[in-house]
Parts: C-alpha cells; structure tokens; sequence
C-alpha cells in the first residue's frame, strides 16, 4: 500500500560479455515496475530462473542486446542482482523502473517515506487497544480513524496511478 513515495529508477551500465549486475542501493526489498534498455529503446521481458540456466548452461549463450532479464540473489551488501540475457555486446543503459520499500527505522533521524498520519493513528488505536481506553476514546473507535486516514491516503495514491489500481489477468 502507498507505494508512491518510494518509486524510484535504478540503473544499470553494462560491459561486453558481463551478464550479473547489481541494483545498488536495492537492497533486498525491491518490486520491478518495468525493466528498459534504455540503449536499445524497448521494454525487457522478466524470464524465470529456470529458463535463464537452461539458456546459459545447457546452450551456447550468443552477445547481443539484452532483452532478457531475471533475479540472481543478493549480493554481500544485500543488493538484489539481475541476470540479462543475451550476454550485452557492448555498453548499454538498463533502467529499472520500481518501487524500493523502506528501509527498517533505526535512528532518530530516519524519515517515514509513506504518509505519517495513519501510521501515528494506528500506533495510538494499537496502544488504547494494550492500555484501554485514552481520552474518553475506545480502542475500537480510534482504529477506525486510523483506519478512515488510512483509507484516505490510499485512495490519494489510487488518483496519481489509476493504471495500477486495475487487476489485468496475463
């Protein structure tokens, strides 16, 4: 839910015959919009893991501009990595269009990157829901005005990409 705040676009410079690289700054915690060779000027189709073995191990994998792409795992900082297929021939941009979910809050410092207010309302319903009543107000009661905020900020979301609110069976 309210994944605006977080979108953002990485990319990737590719190297002749190099085909892992990694989304630095990723982490492990990354949802794919789109995938461009930006280069080329076309969109990247995702193949599974399966299929990206049998191209590479069990077949002569040709160079080319890449077309193909899958995950790899992370790497030692925790950064997922992609597999691109053909094996680039040369230097080409891959922009991946997606939506980073924050990182865990650990300093004082940390910003909350999705809206506040039904955040600070829920922890305020949970806590009267542990404690009892605050204020007059009962548990239940103050989860539904967190849940009204969070309702609202969703359907705000919902208005800056309507594209995305619409279920398309592939």
């Amino acid at each position: 839910w309210l994944r605006r705040p977080t979108r953002s676009t990485l990319t990737a410079e590719t190297s002749a015959d190099v085909f892992n690289y990694v989304l630095t700054g990723s982490g492990n915690r990354i949802e794919l919009i789109d995938v461009v060779n930006d280069t080329s000027n076309h969109f990247m189709t995702y193949k599974d893991s399966h299929w990206m073995t049998n191209a590479y191990l069990n077949q002569d994998a040709p160079s080319g501009t890449p077309r193909y792409y899958t995950f790899n795992g992370v790497d030692a900082n925790g950064d997922t990595q992609v597999d691109l297929y053909p094996k680039p021939d040369g230097v080409y941009t891959i922009r991946f269009n997606c939506i980073l979910r924050q990182a865990d809050l650990s300093a004082d410092g940390d910003q909350l990157l999705v809206p506040h207010m039904p955040v600070i309302h829920l922890a305020f319903a949970m806590a009267a829901r542990e404690r009892g009543e605050t204020g007059g107000r009962a548990a239940g009661e103050l989860m539904g005005f967190a849940q009204n905020y969070l309702a609202d900020a969703v359907a705000l979301d919902a208005y800056k990409h309507p594209e995305e609110t619409v279920y398309m069976a592939v």
